[in-house]
């Protein structure tokens, strides 16, 4: 007897549809078997075992020669998630349920040999695809449930075990679908985080982490170790404007397809913070795999990508990075497919001067040679460099800011100055898409970021004496938009080009 039972596999961040046909034929002892076609990987042709020993210690005995295909067969599956819907089949093909209780119905799952339902990765996707065919029923692994039920228009039915599911399909059990669970608001998930309150003196680094901020700028710090550039870097989450539901909805859709969601958790509210050490792969920076998953610039989409100590980082790793930060993508290809994932991040990058930490110190000794410093610096490429808008200098703290009693701007008043910046640069860019001064491309630099005659001189100054990139230039000009947004300035002026300007000056300090 032939079923029919609709399951899901992953594509990128996104799912499509996948009929399970199972077939049963008549079992003899010299040919006894369970076959998985579909260009199915290792854990799928695995699920012989899992799905036998699931429905024997049920107390469900197929004495069948069982075959199984994944259709499209011409697309590669992996997982463990169509445990569930094999199951199924054979049940249904066995007569224990009925054929008509699978229609409308998706079902995934792994399947313990205990019978236990266990939770699988991508459900988020999975689930929205269902909604978009018009699947009205989506069964899903307890543990799973919650995550699913942030997909409106569909319903969410949670198994514990085969049992369970037996119990729902056959009407021993009248469950209820499981309903949508109460996620924290944005503003709840923002105090929640470390507060710039904390950090003494640094109003400089501070200030130019509310420009990144409100312009979505790329920053790079560089200072002695203990000058607070990685407790900096940690509180700039704090002062981006909350998500939108969409903007949730695609960084949890990652999360969950990447497997680093939380149990239990439904959506993620809070941007994200990623800080990869500096032993990382370029595979796990960008993503990669023989099906490709998404590496750390993608899990920091619509966040913050911390990047310490970056001339620790290996070469190929940092320069697999240019494409993401010029794209807002990486693209994956390979010999059968080829994927993109979202990578619309700020890069925070932290850097000593020198090996030693202390180059310009003036209160420490610097045991480098210019040799020494200059091999150091040389592991961070021009381009990539060129790519970061905002270059800046972290000193050391001094005692006196380290141990005065006068009060510190918190986070939540640079956040409101950052959202008003925000807000004016989504009223520019209604029409074209973005959301940022630092995603604008070169014909919108050349539209709303137009200088005086005295802006017109300070910038050919600076970019003659500093020898800048026809990129830095434009850059520049990117964070002299947002440092006037922040002004509530309609046009740039010197002052604004000046800031801009100075966020480029170690330039000439380091690199050159």
């Amino acid at each position: 007897m032939l079923v029919k039972v609709l399951s899901a596999a992953l594509f990128g961040i996104d799912a499509y549809l996948v009929d399970v046909e199972v077939d049963l034929t008549q079992y003899t002892a010299a040919d006894q078997r369970f076959i998985v076609v579909g260009l199915p990987d290792a854990a799928v042709r695995e699920s012989d075992q899992r799905v036998r020993g699931a429905l024997k210690n049920c107390g469900y005995f197929c004495s069948s020669n069982i075959t199984v295909n994944l259709a499209p067969a011409d697309r590669k599956k992996e997982g463990s998630a169509f445990d569930l819907p094999m199951a199924v089949g054979i049940l249904s093909a066995m007569g224990v349920i009925a054929p008509e209780r699978l229609k409308d119905s998706l079902f995934v799952g792994e399947l313990s040999l205990d019978g236990t339902v266990r939770p699988v990765h991508g459900i988020l996707p999975v689930t929205a695809r269902a909604r978009d065919a018009g699947i009205s029923k989506v069964v899903v692994p307890a543990s799973n449930a919650s995550e699913a039920a942030v997909v409106e228009g569909v319903k969410v039915f949670a198994v514990r075990s085969l049992g369970h599911l037996i119990d729902l399909l056959t009407g021993r059990s009248q469950d209820e679908p499981t309903k949508p669970k109460a996620t924290p608001l944005p503003e709840a998930a923002s105090e929640s985080l470390a507060d710039f309150a904390d950090v003494r003196g640094q109003q400089s680094a501070k200030r130019a982490l509310e420009v990144a901020a409100a312009g979505g700028h790329n920053i790079l710090m560089i200072g002695p170790p203990g000058s607070g550039k990685t407790m900096l870097a940690k509180r700039l989450p704090s002062i981006l404007p909350s998500m939108s539901f969409e903007e949730a909805l695609q960084t949890t859709k990652i999360h969950s397809v990447a497997g680093v969601l939380g149990e239990g958790e439904s959506l993620l509210v809070a941007r994200p913070f990623r800080s990869p050490h500096h032993t990382i792969s370029d595979a796990g920076m960008v993503g990669g795999g023989v099906i490709p998953r998404p590496g750390e610039v993608s899990l920091a989409h619509n966040g913050v990508l911390f990047l310490d100590e970056l001339p620790e980082f290996p070469r190929n790793v940092l320069e697999v990075l240019r494409q993401p930060l010029e794209d807002n993508a990486v693209t994956i290809a390979r010999a059968a497919l080829t994927l993109s994932y979202p990578a619309s991040f700020t890069l925070v990058a932290a850097l000593n001067p020198c090996p030693c930490g202390f180059h310009n110190d003036p209160t420490r000794d610097c045991r480098c040679t210019p040799a020494i410093i200059a091999r150091y610096m040389a592991k961070l490429s021009g381009p990539l460099l060129d790519r970061i808008d905002i270059h800046i200098d972290v000193p050391a703290v001094k005692y006196a800011e380290l141990r005065g009693s006068e009060s510190v701007e918190k986070s939540a008043q640079i956040r409101e100055r950052v959202v008003r910046a925000r807000v004016c640069q989504q009223g520019r860019f209604r029409e074209a898409g973005i959301f940022s001064n630092a995603r604008m491309n070169t014909r919108q630099v050349r539209r709303y970021c137009t200088l005086d005659a005295a802006g017109e001189k300070l910038l050919e100054t600076a970019i003659t004496r500093m020898g800048l990139s026809a990129r830095a230039h434009d850059r520049i000009l990117k964070v002299a938009r947002t440092v006037a947004d922040l002004d509530g300035a309609a046009s740039i002026q010197s002052k604004h080009l000046a800031e801009a300007v100075h966020y480029r000056s170690l330039d000439r300090t380091y690199w050159t």
